[in-house]
């Protein structure tokens, strides 16, 4: 099983070609710092002992920020991605959680059993399973499903077994390793954690620490030198790499930031792929995220319908005259009008 948009690379449609004016917005990687920083994600290697909230509100501290989130809890004692949006990239953080999460985890069995039936059980948790959350959790304590796309056996040291394992955001692997016990006879328990993907970002994917993020704002400051902190803080595109996609024409974009739905007129390449009522993300032909959406029809419908509206948006993530406004209000359109019908009684 693979994680949610991590199927085979899409190809994409173009509906009608048209260039982008270079007089307005830019390529996400070209934003000045500024606005690097409040478009900005992070891919950070969380250490133990904090909480995730004070994670966050670390990060704020050190870029003087009044906005920051992150993509999934993560407990105390356990290490690794987490990512955290700044300012205007708040509005998408929670994207990561539709992605699923990948965790390295170590089980420890309280008896002796065979590494064979160990790897034997694997497959009676693979696919979707019933949780009971443990008592500790911050969620009520009902059962509920959850999906696990894979588990990989690693290894098995005397009584310890590491394992990777793919799943459904809000699956506790505690819980994971207490069932699992249980179908081994002897028992067991979880003692180390560590997550390894979160959505689109891996532990491949410049992943950081405070120190670094703190490091690389210091130098910025004091040195001018923006270098470290561009590697360090993300484009928030990145967060949705594995997102289906649309791209829009310079004239739609302001419509769609006051509000508008987007007409299938105004679409200009999609990814193919879509079906109706899937989540998209839209995007300029510069490919900076103008903001998230529900489709109303599939890859095929956006592409060949002559009218009608493509995407019902959801979440507007670019600001308001970042482009140019081509379209009139109701007020503007009867003033022009009336003015009209003023000029043609004049002429008469």
């Amino acid at each position: 099983m693979q994680f949610p948009f991590q199927s085979e690379t899409r190809e994409v449609i173009v509906r009608k070609k048209e260039k982008t004016n270079p007089s307005w917005g830019h390529d996400p990687s070209n934003r000045t710092m500024k606005e690097h920083i409040e478009n900005g994600v992070i891919n950070l290697d969380k250490p133990s002992g904090p909480t995730s909230h004070q994670v966050s509100a670390w990060v704020k501290c050190i870029f003087g920020l009044n906005k920051a989130g992150h993509g999934g809890t993560l407990d105390p004692a356990v290490t690794g991605i987490l990512p955290i949006a700044l300012e205007n990239a708040t509005k998408i953080i929670k994207t990561t959680l539709k992605g699923g999460k990948e965790y390295v985890a170590v089980m420890h069995l309280h008896g002796e059993v065979h590494e064979g039936k160990v790897r034997d059980i694997i497959p009676q948790f693979v696919g979707r399973i019933t949780q009971l959350p443990p008592k500790r959790s911050s969620v009520k304590r009902v059962l509920r499903q959850r999906e696990i796309y894979y588990i990989e056996f690693l290894e098995k040291q005397e009584r310890d077994v590491m394992f990777k394992v793919g799943c459904q955001a809000g699956t506790y692997i505690r819980r994971l390793c207490e069932d699992w016990g249980k179908l081994t006879g002897v028992g067991g328990h979880m003692i180390e954690l560590r997550r390894t993907r979160a959505g689109g970002f891996t532990e491949k994917d410049k992943l950081v620490t405070l120190q670094d993020l703190a490091d690389a704002y210091a130098f910025w400051k004091e040195e001018g030198n923006e270098k470290y902190l561009r590697y360090c803080i993300q484009p928030m595109e990145v967060a949705l790499k594995n997102y289906p996609k649309i791209w829009v024409f310079d004239s739609a974009i302001d419509s769609l930031c006051h509000g508008a739905k987007l007409a299938v007129r105004g679409i200009s390449v999609v990814e193919d792929g879509i079906s109706n009522e899937d989540e998209v993300a839209v995007l300029s032909l510069k490919g900076e995220l103008v903001g998230l959406g529900v489709t109303l029809m599939g890859s095929s419908g956006l592409c060949e319908a002559e009218s009608g509206i493509g995407v019902k948006m959801d979440r507007i993530v670019m600001k308001p005259g970042a482009y140019p406004k081509f379209w009139k209000t109701k007020e503007e359109e009867k003033e022009k009008n009336e003015l009209a019908s003023d000029l043609s009684s004049n002429e008469g």
